[in-house]
């Protein structure tokens, strides 16, 4: 069996939105499985750095969102939009209450606004590049908590140096830890030093727009650079940090 030729197993597991990943549990080697080490996907109570590890969601490949190579326009070009939000919009959701933040202003008129009231798990050709451009052409993109704070739309804008705008606030008592220091999601991201703009209401939008007005092209330019490069360097200690973990956990101990 292929199992017997194995002699470590790491996994790397796509959490579930809610937290809900019990069913791995026993698979672990600390309760007599064979899982040496887990990467999981979304804030968990689990992650101690030792043998479970926080796993960035990264962006949405199975939609086709593309690897992106920044250009002179995406740095350089004044942005038309101020901000962006292609959506669900959920009834008596936050992401309601960000819509009617947005109307009472008439920021709406400034946005690249784009809502649907039903959840589309299949982008087509058309929503795509719709949605790439609204990234591409607006400062910033907000990014209400879906099922879990953590969504692809973080890690997207990311890529075309908008800003993210993250309502930051846990949406599941299942995914935070209970201690303190970690009662708080996205601690991966925040450990890192995201340069994003983190709010606990969307009531906060309305003066993150006001402000928003004032700054420059220059500023925004040197902004954008720094989000880019933020974001590169995230990618990379990440690639590191995951090689040294698997060498240090499997390799060291073969030659012990």
């Amino acid at each position: 069996m292929l199992s017997q030729k194995i002699q470590h197993f790491a996994v790397v597991l796509l959490g579930n939105e809610y937290c809900d990943n019990e069913w791995i549990h026993q698979f672990l080697k600390r309760n007599g499985g064979f899982v040496e080490l887990l990467f999981i996907i979304y804030d968990s109570p689990w992650v101690n750095d030792v043998d479970i590890f926080q796993w960035p969601l990264g962006v949405a490949t199975y939609r086709n969102f593309p690897v992106v190579e920044t250009s002179w326009s995406m740095l350089y070009d004044e942005r038309p939009y101020l901000c962006n939000f292609l959506g669900t919009v959920y009834e008596n959701s936050s992401r309601q209450e960000l819509m009617d933040i947005l109307k009472q202003n008439g920021n709406d008129k400034l946005c690249w606004v784009s809502v649907r009231e039903q959840w589309q798990p299949q982008e087509t050709n058309e929503s795509l590049k719709n949605y790439q451009d609204a990234l591409l052409q607006s400062d910033l993109t907000l990014c209400p908590v879906g099922l879990n704070t953590e969504c692809y739309r973080i890690y997207e804008a990311c890529s075309y140096g908008s800003i993210p705008v993250v309502e930051d606030v846990m949406t599941s008592s299942r995914c935070g830890n209970t201690s303190v220091h970690h009662n708080a999601p996205l601690q991966l991201l925040k450990s890192m030093g995201a340069p994003f703009i983190f709010i606990k209401n969307w009531k906060e939008l309305s003066a993150v727009l006001e402000k928003e007005k004032t700054i420059i092209l220059q500023e925004k330019i040197q902004r954008r650079k720094m989000l880019l490069q933020w974001y590169q360097h995230f990618k990379t200690e990440l690639k590191m940090k995951f090689n040294n973990i698997l060498e240090s956990s499997f390799f060291m101990k073969n030659k012990n």
